[in-house]
C-alpha cells in the first residue's frame, strides 16, 4: 500500500499528469483521508529511511494530521504515533553531524502534528512534552533542536491561546484547562529557556533571538507577568532595543524587541498594576532614547530613515497611551493611580505627537487610535483643568500641520495618484481629529485657524507666486473646513444655532481670499481649492454681492484651465456657484455665454475596446465620456444664468436660441449617418439630446420649488418647443436605440419645466416614441412616472389630450404586463411596471380626471383596465405587495366615483335608505361581484399574512376601505350577498362581521375583526 500511496501523490502533484489520472489520484487520496487505518501507513512513509520525496512526505503527514485532528486515533494509536515521531525527531533534530533536518515547509507540518498531539496527550499520555523538546534545545550547538522547540512553542500558543480565533464552548474549556496545566507544570522552565536562549544566541544568531522575542510577545498575554517583568529579562531585552546598526538597514531583532514591550504593555491587568508596570519598565526613557537614536532622528528625511523601527515604536506608544486613557476613564481607579496616569499622559504626549507628525503616513496612522481615545476622553471631562487644557494647542498644531502636503509630493502627477488618494483619506481622518478638538475647545480652534489663515494671506501679499503652494493649500483646506465651526449641525458637537464668532471669522477669511488675487496663483491645486470654497460658501456671496462679478470672472477664466482635472471639476463648480446665486448674479448671460461658447461644441468619441473598466476618477477625466458628462454642467449653468429674474424673457429666449442653434445644425448633419447605423453618429445624437435636456433643466430650475411649476414665459416655451420637436424627430428615426430612447426620456422629463402646456399637443408623439415595441418594462415604468408628473402639473388642461392618448398608452402597458418572465431581472421590472401603472391610474383619479377612463374614446378598454388592476391587487408575491396595496386603493376610488350616492350610513345606528343608483348602469352589481369578491379571495389566500407582515397589514386596511365604500354605495344588497354567497362557503356566521362593518366609521375595528378571523382559521 505504501507504493500505491506514493504513486497517487506523485501523480496528483505532477504537472505533466493527465487530468483523468489526476482526478483518480485525488479521489484515492480523499478516500485515504477518510480511512481510519491509513494514518499508520502515512506516518511510516514520513518517518522511514531512506526518505521519499518532499511532496510525498508532506501529503502523508497531512493525512496523519487530519486523522489526529479528527480524533480518529484511539489511545494506543496516539501513543504509537508519539513514539514514532519522538524517535524520528531524536534521529534528525539532535544536532548530530549526520542528521538531516527537514526543509521549512515540512517542519511547519511536523510542528502542526506535534501540536495536535500536545492537545490530545499533554494532560495524560505525554506529560513530558515540554521537557522532551526543551532537552533538544538545551543540547550544546543544536540549532535545529532550538528552532523546532521554538516552532512548537509558537504553534501551541496559536492553537490554545490565540484570541483572534473564535472557539466553540468545548474547545474554549479544553484550551483553558491546557493553559492551566502548562502554567502549573512547565511555565517556569519555559520562561527560563527564553532567558537562556537570549543569553546564548544574542550577537550569534539573530534569527533565534527574533523568534524568542516573538514567542515571548505571544505567550505574555496568558502567563504570570513576573516571569518576563524582572531585572534578568530586562537586562537581556534592553540591549536589544538599544543596539545600534551602523549599516543603517532594517534591524529585525531590535524591532521585535520593541514589539515585545508592546505586547507586555498590552497584557490585561488592574489599573494600578498597569501603571506600576509602565513605570517599572522605564518606557518613557526607552521611547525617548529610540526617538533620539540615529535611525529616527539623525537620519530623518534621508533614505536611511528606519520606517520599520518608527512604526514599531509608534505601536508601543499607541498601546501605552491607550492604556493610560483607559485608566483615567476607569471610575474605580484610585486617586493615586489616576494622578500617576495623568503625569504619564503628559510625559508620553510629546512622543505621541512626534510620531503623529512623522513624515511617513503609516507611522502617523499607527498612533491615531490612541490620539482619538485621548480626545474622546477630554470631551467627556467637560470643563478642562489646566493639566488637560494645555495639551490641546500642541495636539491641534500637530493635526493641522499633518494636513499639509509634504515636500516630496507633486500634486496632479499621474504617477502619484495612489499616494494622492491615500493622503486625502488621511486628511479625512485628521479632519475628524480636528473636529474632536473643536468639540472640546471651539474658541481655541477658531483662534488658531484664524491666525493660520491670516498669516498665510500676509505671506502671500509679501511673496506672491513665490510662496510655497503647500502652505497656501493648507490654509485654503482649513478655510474649506472652517464652515463646520461656523454653520449649525456640522461639527461633532451638534449645535442648532451657528457660531456667531466663527461665522464672522469665516466672512473675514472669504473677503481676504477673494481680494487676495489667489485665483491667479499658478499652481492648479490652489485655484481648485479656491473654486471649491466659493461654491461651498455661496451664502457669503448672498450677503456680499459686490464680490460676485469678480468671482464669476475668475470662474469663466478657470473653466478654460489647461489641467484636465481642474477643467472638468471647474465646470461642475461653476454650475454650483451660479445655480445657488442665480437670484443675485443679474443679467450677465450675454457676457458669460460669449466667454464659454468655445467649450460647448460636442464631440462624441466611441470608447476603445481596451478601455480599462477600473480607471480611477482622475484617469477617467481624460476619457471623452467623462469630458462630456462634465460638459453638461456648462449647459445647465448657461440655463441658470440665462433665466435669472433680471433677464427679460425675450433675452432669455435669445440666449437659449444662440446655444441650441448649433446643436440643431449638428443634429441634422449626423442624423442620416446615425440612421444608417453609424455608431459614432448615434452617440453624437445622444449627446446633443442630453445637452438640450440639460440646458432646459437649467432654465427650469428655481431655488424654491413651488407646489406646481409656474407657466414659463411664452418666448422661452416657444424656443424649447423647437428643441422638443428636434428631439422627437431623432426619437422617431432612431427609436431602436436604447441609448437614444434613454436620452430622450431624460430630456422629456427636463423639458416639462420649460414647455408648460406646450408639451400637451406633443404627448402622443412622446408616447409613440418612448413606448415603442422595443421598449422594456423598465422604460415603460419610468415613462409612466413622468406622465404622472404631467398629469399633476397640467390637470386643468390635460383632459382632452389624455382622452386621446389613454387607449394607445394602456394598450402598450397591457402588452408589457403580459410579457413572459425570463429571470429575476424581468420579475423586478414587472413589479416596477405594475407599481407605476396603478400609481398612474391613481393620479388620474386623485386629480379629478376619472371621467377620462370611462369616456366614449376609452370605454372599449375600461373592462381590461379594471381587470388588470384586480389581477395586480390579488398578486401577493414578494415584491408585489406595494402595487397590490395601491391597486386596492384605486378600486376603492373607482367605487367612490362611479358607485353613485351613498344609500347606507355607517354608524352606531346604521341606516340603509334605498336601492343603489350607480353613475354607470350595473356598476353596483359589478362592485359587489368583483371588488367585494376580490377582497374575500385575497383574505382566503394562504400567502396573505397581515398578522405578521406590515405591508400585508396595509393591504388589509385598503380591503376594509373597499368594503366600507361598497356598503355605503349598495347597502342591503351587499349584506344579502354576503349572507347568501360570501359566508356559507366559508362556514362562518357573518352577523358579527356585518355588525362591525356597518357600525364602525373607523377602519381599525374591522381590521381587528378580520385579523382575528384569519388567526383562527390558520
Amino acid at each position: 500500500m505504501d507504493a500505491q500511496i506514493e504513486n497517487a501523490i506523485e501523480i496528483a502533484w505532477n504537472a505533466s499528469s493527465s487530468q483523468d489520472l489526476k482526478n483518480q489520484a485525488f479521489e484515492f487520496l480523499n478516500q485515504l483521508r477518510a480511512n481510519p487505518q491509513a494514518w499508520q501507513v502515512c506516518a511510516s512513509i514520513f518517518t522511514r529511511t531512506p526518505r521519499s520525496s518532499d511532496i510525498v512526505r508532506l501529503v502523508s503527514l497531512e493525512i496523519v494530521n487530519h486523522a489526529v485532528h479528527s480524533q480518529m486515533l484511539d489511545g494506543p494509536g496516539l501513543a504509537f504515533l508519539k513514539q514514532s515521531l519522538l524517535e524520528y525527531i531524536g534521529r534528525n533534530y539532535s544536532g548530530d553531524a549526520q542528521a538531516a533536518v527537514d526543509p521549512p515547509h515540512l517542519q511547519n507540518k511536523l510542528t502542526q502534528t506535534l501540536t495536535y498531539l500536545f492537545v490530545s496527550l499533554y494532560k495524560e499520555g505525554w506529560e513530558s512534552f515540554i521537557d522532551d523538546f526543551l532537552a533538544l534545545a538545551q543540547k550544546v550547538d543544536n540549532l535545529p533542536g532550538v528552532v523546532l522547540y521554538l516552532r512548537v512553542l509558537g504553534s501551541i500558543h496559536d492553537e490554545i491561546a490565540d484570541l483572534m480565533l473564535v472557539r466553540q464552548g468545548h474547545e474554549s474549556k479544553r484550551n483553558n484547562d491546557l493553559k492551566d496545566l502548562v502554567r502549573e507544570r512547565d511555565m517556569s522552565k519555559i520562561a527560563q529557556s527564553w532567558k537562556d536562549l537570549l543569553a546564548r544566541y544574542t550577537n550569534r544568531d539573530d534569527g533565534v533571538v527574533e523568534t524568542v522575542l516573538k514567542i515571548i510577545g505571544k505567550w505574555v498575554s496568558w502567563i504570570d507577568i513576573h516571569l518576563v517583568i524582572n531585572e534578568e529579562v530586562l537586562g537581556l531585552l534592553l540591549p536589544l532595543v538599544g543596539r545600534a546598526n551602523a549599516a543603517g538597514g532594517e534591524d529585525k531583532v531590535r524591532n521585535a524587541a520593541v514589539d515585545t514591550f508592546t505586547e507586555i504593555v498590552a497584557k490585561k491587568m488592574k489599573a494600578s498594576d498597569k501603571i506600576d508596570m509602565i513605570m517599572f519598565l522605564s518606557l518613557r526613557e526607552i521611547i525617548a532614547q529610540l526617538l533620539a537614536s540615529p535611525p529616527l532622528n539623525e537620519w530623518k528625511g534621508t533614505p536611511r530613515y528606519d520606517t520599520d523601527l518608527a512604526e514599531a515604536v509608534a505601536k508601543l506608544v499607541n498601546m501605552v497611551m491607550t492604556d493610560l486613557v483607559r485608566v483615567l476613564e476607569d471610575s474605580k481607579a484610585e486617586a493615586d493611580t489616576r494622578a500617576k496616569a495623568e503625569q504619564l499622559l503628559r510625559d508620553f504626549l510629546p512622543s505621541l505627537l512626534r510620531l503623529f507628525s512623522d513624515e511617513y503616513d503609516e507611522v502617523c496612522s499607527t498612533v491615531i487610535p490612541s490620539l482619538t481615545d485621548l480626545l474622546t476622553f477630554l470631551r467627556k471631562v467637560g470643563t478642562l483643568p489646566p493639566t488637560y487644557s494645555e495639551m490641546l494647542p500642541p495636539i491641534l498644531n500637530a493635526i493641522v500641520l499633518k494636513m499639509r502636503y509634504d515636500e516630496t509630493s507633486n500634486w496632479g502627477n499621474e504617477d502619484e495618484q495612489t499616494d494622492e488618494a491615500e493622503f486625502q483619506e488621511l486628511r479625512k481622518r485628521l479632519q475628524i481629529l480636528q473636529k474632536s478638538v473643536a468639540a472640546i475647545d471651539e474658541n481655541l480652534c477658531i483662534e488658531f485657524l484664524s491666525n493660520l489663515v491670516a498669516n498665510m494671506f500676509s505671506t502671500l501679499e509679501q511673496q506672491g507666486s513665490r510662496m510655497d503652494w503647500r502652505d497656501l493649500d493648507l490654509a485654503l483646506h482649513e478655510i474649506y473646513l472652517f464652515g463646520e465651526l461656523a454653520l449649525p449641525n456640522m461639527g461633532l458637537a451638534q449645535k442648532s444655532q451657528p457660531s456667531t464668532i466663527a461665522a464672522e471669522r469665516l466672512a473675514v477669511m472669504m473677503s481676504r481670499m477673494v481680494e487676495s488675487g489667489i485665483a491667479n496663483y499658478p499652481h492648479p491645486a490652489i485655484v481648485l481649492q479656491y473654486m471649491e470654497i466659493c461654491a461651498r460658501y455661496y451664502k457669503f456671496f448672498e450677503d456680499q454681492q459686490r464680490y460676485i462679478p469678480q468671482v464669476l470672472e475668475n470662474f469663466v477664466r478657470l473653466v478654460h484651465h489647461d489641467h484636465v482635472r481642474i477643467r472638468a471639476r471647474s465646470w461642475y463648480l461653476f454650475l454650483r456657484f451660479v445655480k445657488t446665486l442665480r437670484a443675485q448674479v443679474g443679467n450677465i448671460a450675454k457676457t458669460v455665454v460669449a466667454a464659454i461658447s468655445d467649450l460647448l461644441p460636442i464631440k462624441a468619441e466611441l470608447a476603445g475596446n481596451d478601455a480599462d473598466d477600473d480607471m480611477s476618477s482622475d484617469e477617467s477625466d481624460h476619457s471623452a465620456d467623462a469630458v462630456f458628462s462634465s460638459q453638461l454642467f456648462l449647459y445647465e449653468a448657461i440655463g441658470c444664468i440665462s433665466s435669472t429674474s433680471a433677464t427679460p424673457p425675450a433675452e432669455q429666449a435669445l440666449y437659449a436660441r444662440s446655444v441650441m442653434e448649433p446643436l440643431f445644425s449638428d443634429m441634422s448633419v449626423h442624423l442620416e449617418r446615425a440612421k444608417a447605423g453609424d455608431a459614432q453618429a448615434t452617440l453624437q445624437i445622444h449627446h446633443i439630446v442630453m445637452a438640450l435636456g440639460t440646458l432646459a433643466n437649467g432654465f427650469a430650475e428655481t431655488s424654491a420649488q413651488p407646489a406646481r411649476r409656474p407657466q414659463p414665459a411664452q418666448a422661452v416655451s416657444d424656443e424649447f418647443s423647437r428643441a422638443s420637436e428636434a428631439i422627437l424627430i431623432a426619437l422617431s428615426q432612431l427609436n431602436g436605440s436604447d441609448e437614444i430612447r434613454a436620452a430622450c426620456r431624460s430630456a422629456f422629463s427636463r423639458l416639462l419645466g420649460v414647455l408648460g402646456v406646450a408639451v400637451l399637443p406633443q404627448l402622443p408623439q412622446w408616447i409613440e416614441g418612448l413606448l415603442s415595441r422595443s421598449s422594456s418594462k423598465d422604460e415603460m415604468a419610468v415613462f409612466l412616472r413622468l406622465l404622472e408628473q404631467v398629469v399633476y402639473n397640467f390637470k386643468g388642461e390635460i383632459y382632452n389630450i389624455l382622452d386621446l392618448l389613454l387607449t394607445p398608452l394602456l394598450e402598450r402597458v397591457f402588452g408589457g404586463l403580459s410579457e413572459p418572465i425570463a429571470g429575476t431581472d424581468d420579475e423586478i421590472q414587472l413589479q416596477e411596471l405594475r407599481r407605476e401603472y396603478v400609481s398612474f391610474v391613481q393620479v388620474i383619479l386623485l386629480n379629478d380626471l376619472g371621467g377620462v377612463l370611462v369616456s366614449a374614446s376609452n370605454q372599449a378598454i375600461f373592462e381590461s383596465l379594471v381587470s388588470s388592476i384586480i389581477n395586480i391587487a390579488k398578486t401577493l408575491t414578494h415584491g408585489n405587495l406595494v402595487p397590490s396595496r395601491i391597486a386596492f386603493n384605486v378600486l376603492a376610488r373607482m367605487a367612490a366615483q362611479w358607485g353613485g350616492p351613498d344609500v347606507a350610513t355607517i354608524g352606531d345606528n346604521p341606516v340603509a335608505t334605498g336601492a343603489a343608483a350607480p353613475a354607470i348602469p350595473g356598476f353596483d352589481g359589478f362592485m359587489i361581484d368583483q371588488f367585494h369578491g376580490l377582497c374575500w379571495t385575497v383574505l382566503q389566500d394562504a400567502g396573505f399574512r397581515p398578522g405578521s407582515d406590515a405591508q400585508s397589514r396595509q393591504i388589509l386596511n385598503e380591503i376594509v376601505g373597499i368594503q366600507q365604500v361598497v356598503y355605503a354605495k349598495t347597502g342591503d344588497a351587499l349584506v344579502r350577498h354576503m349572507q347568501t354567497v360570501t359566508f356559507p362557503p366559508l362556514g362562518i356566521d357573518g352577523s358579527e362581521y356585518l355588525r362591525v362593518l356597518t357600525t364602525s366609521v373607523d377602519r381599525k375595528p374591522v381590521v381587528t375583526w378580520l385579523l382575528g378571523l384569519l388567526k383562527g382559521r390558520r
